[in-house]
């Protein structure tokens, strides 16, 4: 396996892998939790071959408590671009809200970091926005999290502790280092780049979800902002791995989304198989043609691909290996467009994609957000 390429994350970000790890499913969504030991062992594989662009989520059951563990363990949290979210909170009885307001922001962010085990969070993301407090209001308690250093200057008696003593200035440069955004509307991220810089986007991407190429891909590039692009295997639909529906546990998130029901999914196994034909001939898998499909969108494109089998880890990372020409793309492309997949979400969750704030002028002074109550628990 060759090392995975590095390309920088956005205009003003740090070089990262290209094709990162997303941990959700070591916690939740896709069947029972994965025990920590073994969780702990995808993870030291996933640094060992150099997949060291992690993402997670506080709502991801116990997985920023895990990677917690294994820095811990590890010592090598210096190797590790992590990144990981707030907003989403739970309201009991399968249901959850979202949150943006300042104190909860704040929270949120030391909470993490003690989940975590660490000083900083590399891209720190609100998971989705909530309804009611604007995007500018949000992304200024963000960067207040990102500003620690000059809320706190260093006191004219430590400048000489500082010559002596360089780590301790590092200590104080923020609790967070960029900032990024999930599944925002086009005119959203403008907004909120207006007032901080934005380093990436995470928003679903993969042949089978393509509606960030209406509108908001190009105000991306044209900010110079990265897409972080999540589920880009469809949920395993494009692994090649899923045959039948009957895998699917009680606890598995899947069961309740569109793509995957009685009336899509033969159909959905049906592109699969044609993608499969196209792998063969290239010689790889039909997750990793997919992939390499997503990498081939742009050099600003950045898949976090999830799995709790190192053999998929190693598959999956390998898929920067893979390159397809022009011709092939096309014939992907072409393949696709013709079809129908079903929704990625219920209608009643879709309110939480490509969403929008309430305009700044618009919302009234000093009127924090509130839990939105009542949303039945899928969105992830």
């Amino acid at each position: 396996m060759s090392p995975i390429p590095t390309r920088q994350l956005g205009k003003n970000g740090p070089m990262v892998p290209r094709i990162g790890y997303g941990t959700m499913g070591l916690s939740l969504g896709y069947g029972k939790p994965v025990p920590d030991e073994q969780s702990l062992e995808v993870l030291d594989h996933a640094h060992k071959i150099g997949a060291a662009f992690w993402d997670t989520s506080d709502f991801y059951g116990d997985s920023e408590e895990v990677l917690g563990k294994w820095f811990t363990r590890s010592g090598k949290r210096s190797d590790i671009f992590l990144a990981t979210k707030f907003g989403a909170v739970r309201l009991g009885g399968g249901n959850f809200g979202f949150r943006g307001d300042a104190v909860y922001v704040s929270e949120a962010c030391e909470q993490s970091l003690k989940r975590l085990g660490v000083e900083h969070i590399d891209l720190w993301y609100p998971h989705r926005l909530d309804g009611s407090t604007p995007v500018e209001l949000i992304v200024a308690e963000m960067v207040k999290m990102k500003e620690y250093a000059l809320n706190h200057p260093v006191p004219i008696m430590a400048r000489s502790h500082l010559r002596a003593n360089p780590s301790y200035f590092a200590k104080r440069q923020g609790k967070i280092r960029h900032l990024g955004l999930c599944e925002v509307s086009a005119a959203t991220l403008r907004r909120a780049h207006a007032v901080h810089p934005i380093a990436a986007v995470q928003v679903e991407y993969s042949p089978f979800s393509t509606e960030i190429e209406d509108g908001l891909l190009q105000a991306c590039r044209e900010l110079g902002v990265a897409v972080v692009a999540y589920s880009p295997l469809s949920r395993g639909l494009l692994s090649g791995q899923i045959k039948s529906r009957d895998g699917f546990g009680e606890d598995d998130i899947r069961r309740f989304y569109p793509r995957f029901n009685e009336e899509n999914f033969p159909k959905n196994m049906a592109l699969v198989a044609e993608l499969g034909r196209i792998a063969e001939v290239k010689g790889c898998t039909v997750g990793q043609l997919t992939l390499a499909w997503l990498l081939g969108q742009g050099d600003d494109i950045f898949p976090i691909p999830g799995t709790k089998n190192i053999k998929y880890l190693e598959e999956n990372s390998s898929a920067a290996d893979v390159e397809l020409t022009p011709d092939e793309v096309a014939r992907i492309r072409s393949l696709l467009n013709n079809a129908s997949f079903g929704a990625r979400y219920a209608p009643e969750h879709s309110f939480a994609l490509f969403s929008d704030t309430p305009l700044l002028e618009d919302h009234a002074a000093g009127k924090g957000s509130e839990v939105k109550a009542g949303i039945s628990g899928r969105v992830v």
